[in-house]
């Protein structure tokens, strides 16, 4: 008796195996990532280092419409503390493969702050989402943000790392 007992542990727990698993975005979930960002000149001569978060909402499960707020801080000469910002809306269509959530997208914002004259930037980005458990993931990005006064040729690129929840 008890031999069969314990051959039905691990069937059962297989057979759990998929609800366990289920880790990927329905319509309707929210989603928020908290993230600490590096950007750099498009000849990676300057950076920065900056934190943020981001508060996403699936219209499909494919479909994520979002919007992301940053802040970067830097000591200039002298002592003296700067910043710069910036907030951005953005629009990511998901892969569903699961625990993997590759995507692509767009963003549209703005830029200000003590060390940029104001202005509108928008790109294309990508990044790939990994659930830890069903409402954990880690996300890992790239995008590449341009200048919408000055063109396509005068961007920066961002990279992130980010800790986001499902619910």
């Amino acid at each position: 008796m008890l031999r069969k007992f314990l051959f039905l542990v691990p069937v059962v727990a297989l057979l759990a195996m998929p609800v366990m698993s289920h880790a990927q975005f329905e319509a309707g979930n929210y989603s928020l990532e908290l993230f600490g960002t590096g950007g750099n000149d498009q000849d990676f001569e300057s950076g920065t280092v900056s934190v943020g978060g981001e508060l996403g909402y699936f219209l499909s499960k494919e479909m994520q419409l979002g919007l992301r707020q940053a802040l970067a801080w830097a000591d200039a000469q002298g002592g003296d503390s700067i910043w710069n910002g910036d907030t951005r809306i953005f629009l990511n269509y998901h892969f569903d493969m699961d625990r993997w959530q590759p995507y692509l997208g767009a963003f549209i914002g703005y830029v200000y702050g003590d060390t940029v004259d104001d202005f509108w930037v928008a790109g294309p980005e990508a990044g790939v989402k990994y659930f830890v458990n069903s409402t954990t993931y880690i996300d890992v990005n790239a995008s590449y943000g341009f200048n919408l006064d000055e063109g396509i040729d005068d961007g920066a690129f961002f990279y992130g790392l980010a800790i986001g929840f499902r619910w």
